[in-house]
């Protein structure tokens, strides 16, 4: 049976948009490779909200949100977070001949003390609200880092503030900031700005994050369930 000419082209203008559309829905991957995918976190509905911070010692904006955003709002609302710091930022680790680490951190050697002092810090303190107030405290002014991790750990009565010291001393710390250094470049999409901060593993909504932590992290906790009670007005 012969197909009058036409139908024969109205079939060759569909058959040629689907192939359009089947080569624009993968040409992206053919030329650039696969998309990067966050790598979330699965959390139940009564579960707290995983708050990563990805910061540096020495960085202002490190700081600034710190002490105004997550120190505030976990002292609010302690229940709704689990916190944890990667003290590295956009530092870079290079591996001595004779097997021992050094790092080249943004603001100079001076960071990458601090950061080694924040990393032994976060080990050695198991509880939650003293590792935050003790990390704040530091990053107020971690120019002398020691000195930063002396009174920080007096003023919260941290008792084994020694072993964050030795931690510092031996091999241990730089170790611990090399993990750091592997958690960071991990990150995908790779960090571009420090701090950066997953909630849950999601980057999203960076700007609103750093400026109000509390309304992003009530908004992720909602999106699982109920609204938390200390998320109501």
């Amino acid at each position: 049976m012969l197909v009058n000419t036409p139908r024969k082209r109205f079939l060759f203008v569909i058959v040629a948009v689907l192939i359009i559309w089947q080569v624009m829905r993968f040409l992206p991957q053919f030329l650039f490779g696969p998309p990067i995918q966050e790598d979330l976190i699965i959390r139940h509905p009564g579960a707290p909200v995983m708050v990563m911070v990805y910061y540096e010692a020495l960085c202002p904006d490190s700081k600034n949100f710190i002490v105004k955003q997550l120190q505030a709002t976990y002292r609010r609302a302690p229940e709704l977070m689990e916190v944890q710091f990667i003290p590295y930022g956009k530092a870079s680790t290079h591996v001595q001949p004779d097997g021992s680490l050094r790092f080249e951190c943004q603001h100079g050697p001076m960071e990458c003390q601090a950061n080694i002092y924040h990393a032994c810090a976060i080990e050695a303190i198991e509880d939650a609200r003293a590792r935050i107030d003790v990390v704040a405290c530091m990053i107020r002014d971690n120019q002398a880092a020691k000195e930063a991790m002396q009174k920080c750990t007096r003023e919260y009565k941290v008792e084994n503030s020694e072993l964050i010291q030795k931690c510092y001393e031996s091999p241990h710390g730089a170790e611990l900031l090399k993990l750091h250094g592997d958690a960071t470049n991990s990150l995908r999409p790779r960090m571009s700005f420090v701090p950066t901060i997953t909630l849950d593993g999601s980057q999203g909504r960076q700007a609103s994050i750093l400026k109000d932590l509390f309304t992003e992290v009530c908004k992720v906790a909602a999106g699982r369930g109920p609204l938390p009670d200390v998320c109501k007005p």
